[in-house]
This record gives C-alpha cells, structure tokens and sequence, in this order.
C-alpha cells in the first residue's frame, strides 16, 4: 500500500500561504511537480501513491484526470498571487507517477498547456516526464516534444528479465532502445532510471544492465537502491522467506561498479545517486529540490515547498478529485519549518551534491560540522583538496556512507 502522509498543522482551503513563504521569493527558482497516480500494475517494490486503472472512477478516472489536474494547476495560480508571490515562470516541470505516459498524449501537453498559460516557462525550462518504455510511441513522444517537453526519463531499471520478474516490471527489455530512439528522434533528451540490489541479481546480473543502459547513449542515468518499504508485496515475499532478503554489502559493491562504469562512459555524479553527460543535462528539477528552492506539486499526495512552507495534498484520487471539484485546496496539512530544521535539511540534501557544503557554512549548526571535518578526510570520506579550497565534497567512500556523514556534521 502507498505510504502514509506525515502529520501537520491544518491547510487553509484557500490555499493562502503565510508571510515567510515571500522572504527572499524573487531569488529562488520556481518549478512544478504533476503527479499522475496511474500504473498498469502495480509492481511489488513500489509504494508510491499509484493506483490501477481499475480502482478509479469519477473526476479521478483516468479518462477525467486531465481535467482535474488543470483545475489544480489554475487553483495554484490564484492562491500564489493572492498570497503576495511575486510572478516567476517555471524554470522546471516533472510529471511524474506512477506512470504518466498511461495518459493520452494530448492529456498531459493539456495540463503542460496549462501550467504554461499560468506561469510561463523560463527560457531554455526544463519540461520532464517519466515513462514506461512499453507506454510510448513515435507519435506520442513528437506530440509531448511539440507541446514543449525537452526530457523522457524511461524507467528500465534492469535489462535482466529474471530481475525484472521479482520487481513486477512489465516492460519488455528489446522495447528500450527502441523506445530511446524515438525519443531521440523527436528532439528529446533522455534519461534512464536503473534499481540495483533486487533479490536474486547477481554483480554480473548489474553489470549487464549497466552496460546495455550505457550502449544506449543517454544524456542522464539514475541508479538508486532498492528500498525494501513496510506493506510492499516484496516485503511480503522476504518476510516469508520467498526471496532473499536485501544485503548491504552487495548495495556497496554494485553501487561501486555503477560509479566505475557510467563515469567511463564519460557521465559524471553530481548527485550520489545520478550521473549526468554534462552538467547542463543533470536534472534541473531535482536540483531544485536538494537545493531547497520552491515548487507546486499538482495531484493526490504530492508535496510542496514554498520558503519554508511545507504541504501535501490528501492521498486518494476521488477526496483529491472531490476538493478540487468544490473550488477548496486539496492540501491533507502543511507545516512551517524553523529556520534551524531549514539549515538541518540544507546540509542533509546540499552534502549528496558534487558541489559539495561550504565549510564556513556550517558554522550556522555550531562548532560541530567545522571539527568534524579534519576526521571526515581521515576518514577518506570527503576530498581533501576541497576541503582545503573550503568545501566539504564527498569521496567515492563518503557516497557509500552519505548518511553517516551527514550524522557526523550535525549537532547532536
């Protein structure tokens, strides 16, 4: 089952947003996040907010999603301006899921259309969305690219079918590069989505599907663990012993070649878990995320940022349908952050950049991040050339051990 919301203060259903949300506005970026709940099945990793097709119906229908999103996207715009927001277009856009090319093309360049005639897009926006390699074509990846997305990120997640069975994918391998191709072919650039760790995948199992992702030239690769998440089907199976159970090391080790061979292939990190060509293709979106900037997320249980203004939306896609269907804001709650909770997700996000942590700034957490470091080169988990330039950067050890770095730099 999708995971459940966090608790918080109550959400106006206006919308309206406090006076913090406009400290400093001009000077952050601006994006939208549209989330569409919708997959084909539902894989037995996953708990996302995702919903078959047959467990919908009313304005949360597949058929009247569009419609609904829209209305959202209109509601934001009025409530940002009755708030006192200065006018910023959108610097990004994601769709993500779920599965957002389950949608109808013209469904989701209709909500696009939208966000675009509210806001505007910035010159040179990043417009992104997610897809299942088996739910494109030629024709529906033009028409996304002529509505003005720039960027398709293909979940592939293994080449190896036996590891695809345990996820639940349901796409079929041959179907990714073709699916790259087309997407080439209508002038979008292309990223790849890639789990290791699933049980049952061998070192050679994940090196094959790193090489056969890296013979398709994207511009843009994730690799992110698996996460076994409490109420999952894949919970389920290792509980009771059905599958073998997830192994750190092994996480370490596939996590180590993945460096090695993306970056031979001349993509660089410039987040733990995501490597980019160059770093004008890193994902601008989710950039904007780990740096704290501000976003709008559209749809059933997404989340939004505004200068420390923090809300969610209700989960199920017929109580969302239903606030927007009255004109009330769909937010299930929403919460204020001090600014030392701000500075404590400043370092927890900024420290997983290539850019790295300004040493000096950590002096707003008090004396411990600055003491920590000379351990932390000790260590071999930060580089020091950068830590003598004043930035914290991670080594390849210090990704391995991201969290525990941060742990080190934050007051107890």
């Amino acid at each position: 089952m999708p995971s459940a919301l966090p608790l918080g203060d109550p959400a106006p259903s206006d919308g309206l947003l406090p006076a913090q949300a406009l400290e400093g506005a001009a000077e952050r970026a601006f994006g939208l996040y549209v989330h569409i709940p919708f997959c084909a099945v539902r894989c037995g990793y996953c708990d996302f907010n995702t919903y078959t097709a047959t467990e919908l119906g009313g304005g949360a229908s597949q058929d009247a999603y569009a419609g609904t999103a829209v209305a959202e996207v209109e509601f934001a715009g009025r409530a940002l301006r009755a708030s006192g927001l200065p006018e910023r277009r959108l610097a990004t856009v994601f769709f993500g899921g779920g599965t957002p090319t389950l949608l109808p093309a013209a469904d989701l360049a209709r909500i696009l259309g939208a966000a675009i005639d509210t806001w505007g897009l910035e010159p040179g926006a990043e417009v992104t969305t997610e897809a299942n390699p088996d739910s494109v074509t030629p024709e529906s990846l033009q028409l996304l690219a002529d509505a003005g997305f720039t960027r398709v990120s293909f979940g592939m997640q293994s080449a190896v079918p036996h590891v695809l069975k345990v996820l639940d994918r349901t796409h079929t391998p041959s179907r990714v590069p073709q699916a790259v191709q087309w997407a080439r072919d209508a002038g979008l650039a292309v990223s790849l989505d890639l789990i290791y760790g699933t049980p049952g995948e061998s070192l050679l199992d994940w090196r094959h599907s790193l090489e056969t992702a890296l013979s398709y030239g994207p511009d843009h690769i994730s690799a992110y663990a698996l996460i076994v998440e409490e109420g999952t089907k894949l919970a389920t199976q290792i509980r009771r012993g059905e599958v073998p159970g997830i192994d750190d090391d092994d996480h370490a080790a596939k996590y180590e070649l993945a460096d090695e061979l993306i970056s031979a292939a001349g993509l660089g990190w410039y987040e733990v878990s995501n490597w980019a060509r160059t770093p004008e293709q890193a994902c601008r979106h989710n950039l904007a995320y780990w740096r704290g900037d501000d976003w709008w997320g559209i749809g059933p249980g997404a989340h939004s940022h505004v200068g420390g203004v923090r809300w969610w939306n209700v989960k199920h896609p017929s109580a969302y349908a239903g606030r927007i269907s009255t004109g009330a804001s769909p937010a299930a709650g929403r919460e204020t952050l001090d600014s030392a909770t701000r500075e404590v997700e400043r370092v927890m996000l900024e420290a997983r950049l290539v850019t790295g942590l300004e040493i000096t700034g950590l002096g707003g957490l008090g004396d411990t991040g600055r003491h920590a470091v000379a351990g932390l080169i000790a260590d071999g988990l930060v580089e020091p050339q950068q830590a003598f330039k004043g930035r914290l950067v991670l080594t390849l050890k210090g990704r391995l051990l991201a969290d525990a770095v941060v742990r080190r730099i934050l007051p107890d």
